[in-house]
């Protein structure tokens, strides 16, 4: 038993590095390989990065509910994974603009699948054993942070930027057979296929706590569309924007480390603030044009606000859930933060690329920063009101 342990808790890290190193391989670098090698504007840009956020809204809750139904999610990721990175090779084949957005669109259906399943069947299995979900999620921190580093470097060498597709493919192969070694815990109650998704959208509490995702995380995952822009524009190149992305990515291993035993001090609602102080003190710092240095120096914060919330999001949703509908919640989640909060910021960021510049564009997921904060401070507010009244802050409350 303890050996199978062993090998299943090395199964899931070995997996996060190689899916993240496969992500960390495309997505930061992408829009400097279709404004510098394609020629496309900065909307066109945002529309086309948009995109697979936008199919993740429809297809998310689509595969939660699949792998809620089915009990095989291990299955369904190792399917998904490998045609994620078949589909991840179509950039390399056109040109066209159209073209290339119909990549965008078949890519996302499958890459959507990846990081909300493995989650949540990560989640599931580390309370199992009673084990720390953000020791194994790190190594996905690891292997995105590797892999813009070295595909800072390759980009710059006689290989060019289309080694990222390359690598974004053979990541996500070792990740789908990987996928099949992963543990399984099936459900010991049948879900009707729509039923979960049904319950979940008259909980408010969890509605709440979407909103808030949309806002915080959003302009997090949207900001690797743009980082490597504004890298660029504070005078920093492929190998510079690698390194800024290396340690960004890496400064979140150590706060996923620490997470657990945060959250236990301070609560879970406590850290999603914190954590969305320090996103909004870093888009601050943005806007102001700060130096390439400066830069460097502050990507850590990004350790601070996203190593600290995806933990928290997360053992939030498992708490306050029924087990039942773990998969589900954690899709229709991931959908709110990766697809429609993803997509909003993202194509809004495009808009105002345009009209306004790339510092613009940090003064805006500033904003929504800060009314994301403020929806944590009132939902705070309101569980203390529910606690004073004696209801269950574990139960939600429809």
């Amino acid at each position: 038993m303890e050996k199978q342990k062993q090998v299943n808790i090395i199964s899931l890290k070995v997996f996060y590095l190689f899916s993240f190193f496969a992500v960390g391989s495309l997505t930061p670098l992408l829009s400097v390989y279709l404004a510098n090698e394609a020629g496309l504007s900065g909307i066109e840009i945002g529309t086309i990065m948009s995109v697979g956020p936008i199919v993740m809204i429809v297809f998310q809750p689509f595969w939660g509910i699949v792998c809620d139904w089915s009990g095989r999610p291990a299955k369904i990721l190792a399917m998904t994974s490998l045609l994620a990175g078949v589909f991840g090779l179509g950039y390399l084949l056109f040109d066209h603009y159209l073209l290339i957005v119909s990549v965008a669109v078949a890519l996302a259906i499958f890459q959507s699948a990846i990081i909300p399943v493995s989650d949540s069947i990560t989640l599931q299995y580390t309370t199992k054993i009673k084990s720390n979900y953000g020791k194994i999620r790190l190594f996905g921190s690891l292997g995105y942070g590797v892999a813009v580093f070295v595909m800072g470097k390759l980009s710059e060498s006689f290989m060019g930027p289309s080694v990222i597709f390359y690598a974004f493919f053979f990541g996500l192969l070792i990740a789908a057979s990987l996928a099949l070694r992963l543990p399984e815990e099936r459900p010991g109650e049948k879900v009707k296929l729509f039923g979960g998704m049904k319950e979940l959208i008259t909980m408010k509490r969890f509605l709440i706590f979407l909103a808030i995702t949309f806002l915080l995380f959003g302009p997090n995952l949207a900001n690797n569309v743009y980082y490597g822009l504004f890298v660029e524009a504070r005078g920093g190149t492929y190998t510079g924007i690698g390194i800024a992305f290396l340690l960004a990515v890496l400064s979140e291993i150590p706060f996923m480390r620490i997470a657990g035993t945060w959250i236990h001090k301070i609560g879970l609602l406590p850290i999603t603030l914190l954590a969305g102080t320090a996103s909004l003190v870093r888009w601050v710092l943005y806007f102001t044009e700060p130096s390439l240095a400066t830069v460097y120096v502050s990507s850590i914060i990004q350790g601070f606000s996203l190593g600290l919330f995806i933990p928290a999001a997360l053992q939030y949703i498992r708490e306050v859930v029924p087990v039942r509908i773990t998969v589900t919640a954690i899709t229709l989640y991931s959908a709110i933060g990766n697809g429609l909060g993803n997509w909003f910021s993202t194509f809004s960021g495009g808009i105002i690329l345009d009209k306004s510049g790339i510092y613009a564009v940090y003064l805006f997921y500033g904003l929504l920063t800060l009314i994301g904060m403020l929806l944590t401070i009132w939902l705070m507010s309101y569980e203390k009101k529910l606690k004073v009244m004696g209801r269950p802050i574990g139960i939600i409350e429809k």
